[in-house]
Parts: structure tokens; sequence; C-alpha cells
């Protein structure tokens, strides 16, 4: 994977001895210190971390003017009477034009070309054959489409978190699949045992 692009979100380097171990498939909460408001309230899937950076997609913004039969369309795939019925959501500023599918994952073993995996169970899917199954009934599920990604370049989600961006959680999969968005915040909080009305700008990790 190239290096990941980085958002303009104030992060900074940190020392090495004060960095976080590997986020991959964790969840990060967004926290009243966080200081990008394009990410107020949201809740981002880890989906790469390393030296060199983190990816993410944001899971708790959908975009509701946007369908996914449209977007079939302007690729020039045709959709029958089976094809599923997926969301579409906003999974950051960087590249908003630039689709996946985020999907769980069954099987073991080599991840074929264009999908990566995240743990063990979840993966990211950026071909076109995996959207042509969804039109037809078939692929993974569940699935959602997601347009767009946040990132950061080497040691800015450090910085972040030091800052009081960022709570990590546990990547649950109602929290990652469901379509109830409008409380999606809270009951992030309230699964790593914080009340959402008694949150105050301090920081923490779970």
């Amino acid at each position: 994977m190239s290096k990941t692009p980085s958002t303009p979100s104030g992060g900074r380097p940190v020392p090495q001895e004060v960095q976080p171990r590997n986020l991959t498939g964790k969840i990060l909460i967004a926290m009243p210190g966080m200081s990008d408001q394009r990410f107020d309230r949201s809740i981002v899937l880890v989906c790469a971390h390393s030296d060199d950076g983190a990816m993410g997609l944001v899971l708790n913004h959908p975009l509701p003017e946007i369908g996914f039969d449209d977007l079939l369309e302007q690729l020039g795939i045709e959709a029958d009477d089976s094809s599923r019925r997926i969301e579409v959501r906003f999974g950051g500023p960087v590249e908003p034009g630039r689709g996946f599918v985020l999907h769980k994952v069954a099987e073991h073993g080599r991840d074929p070309e264009g999908r990566m995996r995240i743990g063990q169970a979840l993966a990211m899917t950026t071909t076109r054959d995996i959207l042509e199954d969804l039109a037809h009934g078939r692929g993974p599920e569940p699935a959602v489409l997601v347009l767009g990604y946040a990132g950061w370049g080497p040691g800015q989600l450090e910085g972040e978190m030091l800052a009081n961006g960022w709570l990590i959680g546990e990547g649950e999969e109602g929290l990652i699949f469901d379509h109830s968005h409008a409380d999606k915040w809270q009951r992030a909080l309230q699964a790593q045992g914080i009340d959402p009305s008694l949150l105050s700008g301090a920081a923490g990790r779970a």
C-alpha cells in the first residue's frame, strides 16, 4: 500500500516511546477536544496503522442524497431486481470520489487483489467485481459503500490523541454496519463505559 496521505488536522509527530500499539481494527471516537470540526462526533474505523501513518473510514456519516443504484449507473454497471440495498457513507475528506466496500469476510488465507484485510473478520475492497456482485444480489454481507477516507501522516494520529482528540475503542460489528447513526457516537462511548452527558475535554483511552 502506498504511503497514506495526511489530512490538515493539526497533528504533530511524537516521540517513538509514547506512540501507541498498532490500532488496525480499532475505532477512534472523536472527543470534545477534537480540533478538526470535520470529525466532530465522528467514529472512525482504523483500516491501516504503521510507522508510515494511518488510514481509516468514518462510520457514522451517511450520504442519503447518493444512492447505490445511482453510483452503479455512473460506473456503467447494470443492476437487476436482486440488487442489494447498500448504504453509502462519507468515509473522510481524502479522495472523496474514491469508493471502498467495507464488508465482513469469513474465509482465511490469502486475500485476492484489491482487498485489504482489517483484522480477522473485516476487509475493504476496491475492485469493480465486488460492485457487480452486489448489483446482482451476491457478494459479502453485511457490506457498506464508503466514499473517501481519513488519512494521517507519520505520528499525526498519535499527536491528535495526545491533544485529546480521540478515544480508542473496539470495532464492534453493530457500530460498524448498523444504520442507526443518530445515536452511534453516544453508543460508542457507552460501550467504553463512558456516559456522554458527563464527558469533558479530558483525554482518555479505553
